[in-house]
């Protein structure tokens, strides 16, 4: 006869699970450029390793799929589209330049501050509220 979970035992799990999506979005975010590398301390982006993250966490939804909790279920849906969001973002952005990490700190500067407050140039010009044609996601996130 097969034994029945105790509520401890499925909160314990349920931790795990959520522990488990957190690591791979994690490795994720890592390849994204959105985590400093360890050793460098500089984000690097690896487009290839950090598909490979997002798309074991997409198999594990295909594969769970009716047996998640309602907090299980929403920390993957949630890992899931905004690792395919940042997904999107670096590969459209992509070319060989170095990648901006989210949340930079700020860098000392001898400068007053008022010659700082001085708005830099964006490499990427604000999106006009006239174009509708413009693509602003997609679910396909990989090539």
């Amino acid at each position: 006869m097969a034994e029945v979970q105790t509520t401890t035992e499925s909160g314990e799990m349920t931790q795990r699970f959520i522990e488990f999506v957190m690591m791979q979005a994690q490795n994720a975010a890592l390849f994204l450029g959105q985590i400093p590398h360890p050793e460098t301390g500089k984000g690097e982006v690896n487009l290839d390793l950090a598909k490979m993250f997002i798309d074991q966490l997409i198999m594990i939804r295909a594969k769970t799929n009716g047996n998640l909790s309602k907090d299980e279920q929403g920390v993957l849906n949630n890992a899931i589209s905004n690792l395919q969001v940042v997904f999107f973002e670096a590969s459209q952005g992509g070319g060989g330049t170095e990648p901006e990490i989210i949340a930079p700190a700020p860098e000392p500067s001898a400068e007053p501050e008022s010659t700082a407050a001085v708005p830099e140039k964006s490499a990427e010009p604000a999106p006009s509220e006239d174009d509708g044609s413009r693509k602003k996601f997609t679910k396909s996130y990989g090539a």
